[in-house]
């Protein structure tokens, strides 16, 4: 790696739990006030959408002031719903709008409205929501009219935080109870969170349980960085020659977490310092140094706890001595690009023998990475892990929509750009 990087870094709010920050305050009674709030692109979506609805929001960069209005407080919306680039707002804002009284439709970018919503269309159905597609392909715009809802079992084909999430959220105005078993474990914000802000809700397993609610109750919430944001500088530290960094108040939830075992696999150093909870989740301090990688594979119950990081594995894959392979993530084709193509085709350009399959890929690390032009499909995780791929060659690597890292991570090129020693 042509830069020696060391310094201490703070990365932004965890955006999963940014998201469901502002959903919950909005239909809780009371105020929500959120410290440490992912202010990028797909967390200000959320912010518009219940602002339409009537929900006072007061922003001012990383802390929001929520009123909210109660679960039955949101106000049919004027005009459709605009979801951008977030399928988070996207499915979880569903399952609360298929139980109120109005009708809403909502529609986002062009990659929004090829993401598969399906998924979280025949759930809410069969809870007895009225949701279609608008153009019949099973994708947004969608629309949504408001009904009584009655519980049900919901054994999920997907392990999906998304998924469970919209379904869960609907239960909170269900008849009865409602539950989510998932194939694996996905990340457990929504639970962890709906707890907190007084939902009866239990987990037993891979199965999610809500009873109806009469009300949510407005919390202070302090959020940790992501560590899907960590993941770049985690990768930037492992590969570095001499490098020393320390990444602050990282949520370390187990369910988001399985970088940290992957680093462990490839034989990397990252160690966990000033462990301690905030807010119903783990926080710590990462200390990432220098380390000789080597490959592994990556799959089954492993990869939920992941799936945003596969790019950034990738590419530490390919500086890594000897094959990794990845499997069971046929989860990537489906978000905001085929990430399964846009990481083979990419790694390829830059000289990395690297082999795509249906469901992840087959990676001969230790190949000298050279230049090249990176294609991200607008897609922030693919433009920082290559942003991370370039400092592996002297040569030029090219992003072609660079700015839109600012999806998740508005200030990542200066907080890279700080580590240079």
């Amino acid at each position: 790696m042509k830069k020696r990087l060391r310094g201490t870094i703070r990365v932004p709010g965890d955006k999963s739990i940014s998201h469901r920050g502002i959903m919950l305050g909005s239909i809780a009674k009371g105020t929500t006030e959120l410290t440490g709030f992912l202010d990028g692109a797909d967390c200000r979506s959320t912010i518009r959408c219940f602002q339409e609805m009537g929900i006072d929001i007061i922003q001012e960069q990383d802390h929001v002031v929520i009123h909210g209005m109660g679960l039955h407080g949101l106000r049919s919306p004027v005009d459709t719903l605009d979801v951008g680039n977030s399928g988070t707002t996207t499915r979880l804002i569903s399952g609360i709008l298929a139980a109120q009284d109005f009708t809403s439709q909502l529609n986002g970018d062009a990659s929004i409205q090829t993401r598969p919503m399906k998924r979280i269309m025949e759930p809410l159905n069969q809870m007895g929501a009225n949701i279609t597609s608008i153009r019949e392909n099973g994708c947004a715009p969608l629309r949504i009219v408001g009904k009584p809802l009655h519980g049900i079992h919901y054994d999920s084909p997907v392990a999906s935080a998304q998924v469970k999430s919209a379904i869960l959220l609907a239960g909170l105005y269900a008849d009865s109870e409602t539950s989510v078993t998932e194939p694996s474990i996905s990340r457990d914000h929504t639970e962890r969170m709906l707890r907190g802000f007084g939902a009866d809700i239990r987990t037993l397993g891979r199965t999610a349980s809500v009873l109806p609610c009469q009300e949510l109750h407005g919390q202070q919430l302090f959020i940790p960085g992501d560590i899907s944001s960590a993941a770049y500088f985690i990768a930037a530290g492992l590969l570095s020659n001499d490098a020393d960094i320390m990444i602050e108040h990282v949520n370390t939830n187990p369910t988001r977490a399985g970088i940290l075992e992957v680093v462990r696999r490839m034989g990397g150093s990252v160690t966990l310092e000033n462990q301690h909870d905030e807010s119903g989740e783990p926080v710590a301090d990462l200390h990432v140094v220098s380390s000789h990688l080597h490959g592994c594979e990556i799959s089954g119950d492993l990869i939920p706890t992941l799936i945003d990081e596969i790019p950034v594995i990738a590419v530490m894959a390919a500086a890594a001595e000897g094959q990794t392979i990845i499997r069971d993530a046929a989860e990537l084709k489906v978000k905001e690009s085929d990430r399964i193509q846009s990481i083979c085709d990419n790694l390829a350009a830059m000289g990395c023998n690297i082999t795509p399959t249906d469901d992840g890929m087959i990676i001969e690390g230790g190949a000298p990475l050279h230049g090249a032009h990176i294609q991200t499909h607008a897609d922030h995780r693919i433009a920082m892990a290559f942003t991370i791929a370039s400092l592996l060659t002297d040569d030029d690597v090219m992003l072609d929509v660079p700015h839109c890292v600012t999806i998740s991570y508005p200030r990542f090129y200066d907080d890279l750009a700080s580590l240079y020693d």
